[in-house]
């Protein structure tokens, strides 16, 4: 039986945030992200684009391309709520739906057309969202999450598009190879040089000789190039909390040794909320004595997954909570009211050599693992022997260098 994927996009989500709390700003040249110098783009108008301007592009670069421009700093606590209000009316309507994203989600509409026509049904959730959330949201239906996420991004702005079973390989095959996820610039690049421009052509290539040049990925791509994606639909559970902690084989009294130990446990916990997409607004702290006494304390934050912004908070409960003379038992780390949202809700406070660093210690852990015997990732990777990463000093203080050997790592 074939599938009824619906996908959904908030169109600019950040900037129509912003317009729906300040309608100034409709129909003007807007900007968010970090509104410093070295700050960086998180989310442009359609009205920026023209001037060339897109999302994770450095904020000075945008604001010399178009002076004219608004520069809003953003609000992660508002972006996010205003995401929960769409996600708790997609909940409502539909049996089954993934959250990808703070601004996209898919449904499964499968087999909802024996009692409710599917595209239908899709207009008429649009049609809500807009009304009750205030906020324009584009949609593309078809047999599969690929094509669906594809013919939402023909139909931008605020508007949908729907692509008729067996229609998928006609559709995709005058775009771009750019248009198919999973595409970015080093594989556009190999693309490139096989003369692949088009999506029509990797159709016509036997998938043998894509396989031979990007291995499995050259058969995700061929299949995706076809309008073949089986992929389901993840459904959406909003997680608490997430937590670590680590009982010593012998109570200690090594403040050093604790202290790299929760530091350890915050940037595997914070790696974990950036993977899942998640943030955290609660960070709090757990130590054990030796008498089994236990004590905890936590703190409030503003919604983030950075850990130059998390750790100083666990050093801070640490020494805070540390204040009797005795052996410690456990130590442990807990973030907790997560909200969905990934890391570029943070480029509002981020320089973008700090977010190239994040890219290069979180390459480092999907290639190597994370480390579970208590190590920072400084000292983790460095006993791996990776190049150049010793040098890096303490990430939490300033603004770190780019370094491009870990890109490599």
């Amino acid at each position: 039986m074939n599938r009824t994927i619906l996908h959904m996009d908030l169109d600019t989500f950040f900037v129509s945030v912003e317009r729906k709390h300040d309608n100034r700003l409709n129909n003007k040249p807007v900007l968010v992200g970090g509104v410093g110098d070295r700050g960086v783009v998180a989310a442009c108008s359609y009205e920026t684009r023209g001037f060339g301007i897109h999302s994770g592009m450095s904020m000075k670069m945008a604001r010399m391309l178009c002076p004219e421009a608004t520069v809003i700093r953003g609000d992660g606590g508002m972006y996010s709520n205003e995401s929960k209000v769409v996600s708790e009316i997609i909940s409502q309507t539909v049996p089954i739906f993934e959250k990808a994203s703070i601004d996209e989600f898919y449904a499964d509409l499968s087999g909802m057309d024996k009692f409710h026509d599917s595209y239908k049904m899709s207009l008429e959730l649009r049609d809500r969202i807009k009304r009750e959330s205030g906020l324009p949201i584009s949609f593309g239906l078809s047999t599969s999450k690929i094509v669906s996420k594809v013919a939402t991004g023909e139909a931008k702005p605020d508007n949908q598009k729907k692509i008729e079973v067996g229609e998928e390989k006609m559709f995709l095959a005058p775009m771009p190879v750019q248009k198919i996820p999973m595409v970015g610039d080093k594989t556009n690049k190999v693309l490139y040089n096989m003369g692949i421009k088009y999506v029509k052509t990797i159709q016509e290539m036997p998938v043998e000789v894509m396989a031979q040049v990007l291995g499995k990925n050259g058969i995700l791509l061929w299949n995706r190039a076809n309008g073949l994606d089986n992929s389901p639909i993840i459904p959406f559970h909003e997680r608490k909390s997430i937590s670590n902690e680590r009982t010593f084989g012998k109570d200690t009294g090594d403040m050093r040794r604790m202290r790299e130990m929760i530091r350890a446990m915050g940037e595997n916990l914070a790696y974990q909320l950036r993977s899942g997409n998640k943030l955290t607004s609660c960070v709090s702290v757990k130590i054990r004595y030796s008498d089994f006494n236990t004590f905890s304390k936590q703190v409030k934050i503003p919604y983030t997954s950075a850990d130059h912004v998390l750790i100083p908070k666990i050093e801070q409960l640490f020494d805070q909570l540390h204040n009797r003379r005795m052996m410690v038992r456990l130590v442990g780390v807990n973030f907790s009211d997560l909200v969905t949202g990934n890391h570029q809700i943070n480029i509002f406070d981020d320089s973008e050599e700090r977010l190239n660093l994040y890219q290069a210690m979180d390459h480092i852990r999907d290639k190597y693992g994370t480390d579970d015997r208590g190590n920072s990732i400084i000292s983790w990777a460095t006993t791996l022997g990776i190049p150049n990463i010793s040098s890096m000093g303490n990430p939490f203080n300033g603004d770190p260098p780019i370094i491009p050997a870990h890109r490599n790592a």
